[in-house]
């Protein structure tokens, strides 16, 4: 007879984990917001939002709710989609995607939505190795 193995993906880790991606995306257009003296808040859904839709839909591509914290297998294709997707929809909006911007807003998300999660995995080791 075999013992079930505790899930340790709740639903409340998974909306966490969600929520600090989609913070984190819109501190990312708050902040290139205001780097170019633009109001960060007045039109920040407008900025955010392409990067954001992307964002759900790397959770999806990527089936992230089976482990939000996977740094390779979650943080890698979650940020390649929001990075792509965000370009696309913001190409598609009329939104300007100049290289010197896809490269700066790639290497910020790289950072944000992987690098968090690289956190995470390296807190998890060394707790589990205390």
């Amino acid at each position: 007879m075999t013992v079930p193995v505790r899930d340790r993906r709740s639903t409340a880790g998974i909306l966490a984990a969600l929520g600090l991606d989609v913070v984190l995306v819109t501190v990312f257009a708050a902040i290139g917001r205001a780097s170019h003296s633009e109001a960060p808040f007045a039109g920040l859904a407008t900025t955010a939002g392409p990067f954001v839709a992307a964002l759900v839909a790397g959770w999806l591509v990527a089936l992230a709710w089976r482990a939000p914290l996977a740094v390779v297998r979650t943080g890698i294709p979650v940020w390649a989609v929001t990075v792509a997707g965000g370009m696309m929809l913001r190409a598609l909006s009329g939104q300007g995607v100049q290289v010197a911007f896809v490269i700066v807003a790639a290497s910020v998300l790289l950072l944000l939505l992987v690098g968090w999660r690289l956190v995470a995995a390296l807190v998890a080791r060394r707790r589990s190795v205390d």
